[in-house]
């Protein structure tokens, strides 16, 4: 609120405060509703909302005599014996009686209706989450593949690179030969076990027949790593392989031993390194380079006992090294095999050592796909000759003739 014009009050004096208007009798009566005469008193009694049968005497209200309208003045007591639910709906009660049934002996009717005991639900239960049931027995499948065994370099004896390269030159040169036509008096001779051995014009060694079916074979001191040939073929494609009508067994074991005939330790475990090798090939093959190390050919190498299949760097650890005075056998098994693509041919490669099988693997076992290379050649649909392959100093007979093996399982 303004108290002046500002062209009029030009006065710097602070603004007058209101006068204060003093209070009076008469200012609070202005308001007559909210006025009461002086000395009022309430009237006697009590008040009109109280009752008309309420008594002088007495300021408050007084129930009447006695027990409400709803209660009588005698307990109310139940009747005797058992309330009736207990006696028309209780099956176990007896109303001429007045007893109570006993239950029927036994279990009750869902735990043995239909004969079976506890014992036997239990079993049931047990039955139906049996894990060992649901979960096979792992000892029964083969073992896994080792995709770590692989080895960059033998710990026994390595060629050079150089050597490596001119095989590998070599085989570029001279691919696989296709399956050789039925040859009866070949496959004849192959059947007997009277096969040849071929030794390059490079071998230092010696080799000599002893009579059909069995060679021997020596090698230098310092000698070049050599691979004899043999013919005719041990497993004979046209012949031999399981999906020709008319095979016998339809199955086809190509094997052979060999005697390494250096002399044993006094402790007779023979501690010298064995220089031998034994595998197959596919023809031709580089009479340079060991069997294993290179196309269409697998090997197990005496030095290292690691098993090679078309590889040129440490192969993968198989058997404990050869000892000398050992017999040792190679086989392969040819058995027909039903695919996703057909008809086709499993290969397993085994070891004997003295007569007894040492080891095995499928040729198609799990592989890794960037460091092992194709086992093309060694599948069944090509000849496979015998290789044996010779480095240093060692002696050895060469036997082929199946009258003459340590092992008995042959088949043929």
């Amino acid at each position: 609120m303004c108290f002046g014009s500002k062209d009029k009050d030009k006065s710097t004096d602070p603004a007058p405060k209101p006068a204060s208007v003093p209070q009076s009798s008469s200012t609070i009566a202005a308001n007559p509703k909210a006025s009461m005469p002086q000395g009022y008193a309430p009237p006697p009694g009590p008040p009109p909302s109280r009752g008309q049968g309420q008594s002088q005497s007495s300021p408050y209200y007084a129930p009447p005599a006695g027990p409400p309208p709803s209660h009588h003045r005698e307990d109310y007591a139940p009747p005797p014996g058992p309330p009736p639910s207990d006696t028309k709906n209780n099956p176990f009660f007896n109303s001429s009686s007045g007893t109570e049934y006993a239950p029927p002996p036994g279990p009750p009717p869902s735990h043995g209706g239909h004969g079976d005991s506890q014992k036997e639900k239990h079993q049931q239960q047990q039955q139906q989450h049996d894990w060992q049931t649901a979960v096979p027995d792992t000892a029964l499948l083969p073992p896994p593949p080792n995709f770590f065994s692989g080895f960059d370099r033998s710990p026994a004896n390595n060629a050079t690179e150089e050597e490596c390269e001119a095989g590998e030159s070599w085989c570029a040169q001279y691919p696989l030969y296709g399956p050789m036509a039925l040859n009866p008096p070949a496959e004849s001779a192959a059947r007997a076990g009277n096969i040849a051995v071929y030794a390059p014009p490079s071998f230092a060694g010696t080799l000599t027949r002893l009579r059909p079916g069995v060679w021997s074979v020596s090698s230098p001191r310092h000698g070049r790593d050599t691979c004899l040939a043999t013919y005719p073929p041990l497993y004979h494609a046209a012949a031999h392989s399981p999906l020709v009508t008319g095979s016998r067994n339809n199955k086809k074991t190509a094997y052979y031993e060999v005697r390494v005939l250096e002399p044993r330790s006094g402790s007779g475990s023979g501690s010298r390194e064995i220089s031998l090798s034994l595998g197959f090939a596919a023809p031709p093959y580089p009479a340079f380079r060991l069997p294993g190390w290179h196309r269409g050919s697998l090997g197990v190498h005496g030095d290292d006992g690691h098993r090679y299949v078309n590889d040129r760097w440490g192969g993968k650890a198989f058997t404990s090294p050869f000892r000398g005075g050992e017999t040792l056998g190679l086989g392969m098994e040819f058995c027909p095999q039903a695919g996703a693509a057909g008809r086709g041919i499993r290969v397993e490669v085994f070891l004997t050592r003295d007569g007894v099988e040492r080891g095995r693997w499928n040729l198609h076992e799990e592989t890794d796909r960037e460091q092992d290379l194709p086992v093309t050649g060694l599948e069944g649909y090509h000849d496979l000759c015998a290789a044996v392959g010779a480095f240093d100093k060692v002696a050895f007979e060469v036997v082929f003739a199946p009258e003459l093996w340590r092992w008995r399982g042959y088949e043929g």
